[in-house]
């Protein structure tokens, strides 16, 4: 088995170190990552300038684009041989409910399936990163049994492991996408020119959080697993649409 990793924290972040050493012992791998923090970037590609990409002494590819140029590369034009299985992570934060609208960690694995590759994004959810080896451990469980056990072609496993040692955590938990109240205000500051400056605010707290969410089951030390797409179409409002249409002048 042949496994691209990727990230949005950065080649050398060190998350994706970790998972690089614990995928290596079942499978062959390849690193295409970002040359530096792209959080937030989310499916952004890079169009206006070309993408270089340069090899590290890990025999790494370190690239100066998004998650998604990274993926994109390596499948489209870098790499001689395609690979099996796209993994990103193990991103320094979760990335829980809507934060998959934003997360580069995600996107690059959406990108993987894009593509046609079955694809998983971990994140490690906390505050003090400490337990990276317990988000690598679960990941490579879940690639060995998918390897026994394929699911279907279309879903993306977005893993949010709790920041806990691996004897610490609970089972593991299939889960759907919680959501948050809206984010905080946009923080104000000068330049020392005196011109303003904006940060993006927090994220909001959690607001549908209930029992089957991935918010909620993390919160009670279990591993949220999420089977996403990619098809965003709200298929069951097609025809109510279509009625609604229809009814225009």
């Amino acid at each position: 088995m042949h496994i691209l990793i990727t990230n949005d924290d950065g080649y050398l972040a060190p998350g994706i170190q970790i998972l690089a050493e614990y995928l290596s012992a079942i499978a062959e791998i390849t690193v295409v990552a970002p040359d530096r923090d792209r959080s937030g970037a989310s499916n952004s590609l890079t169009l206006k300038r070309p993408i270089r990409a340069s090899l590290t002494e890990h025999g790494w590819f370190r690239v100066d684009g998004t998650p998604t140029d990274c993926v994109h590369l390596a499948i489209s034009g870098l790499l001689d041989h395609k690979p099996d299985m796209v993994v990103s992570g193990i991103n320094s934060g979760a990335n829980l409910g809507d934060d998959v609208l934003y997360s580069g960690t995600v996107a690059g694995a959406m990108e993987g399936r894009y593509l046609g590759l079955p694809a998983i994004a971990v994140s490690l959810v906390g505050s003090q990163h400490h337990h990276y080896e317990s988000a690598a451990e679960i990941t490579r469980q879940i690639i060995q049994n998918l390897v026994r056990d394929a699911l279907p072609i279309d879903t993306i496993l977005n893993i949010n492991v709790p920041d806990l040692a691996l004897d610490e955590i609970e089972p593991v938990q299939a889960t759907r996408l919680g959501f948050r109240h809206k984010a905080e205000s946009m923080v104000t500051q000068q330049d020392p020119y005196g011109m303003p400056v904006y940060w993006v605010g927090p994220p909001g707290a959690a607001q549908d959080a209930g029992p089957g969410t991935d918010f909620y089951t993390v919160e009670h030390n279990r591993v949220s697993v999420t089977p996403i797409q990619i098809d965003l179409t709200r298929h069951e409002s097609i025809n109510p649409l279509q009625k609604w249409l229809s009814a225009m002048d």
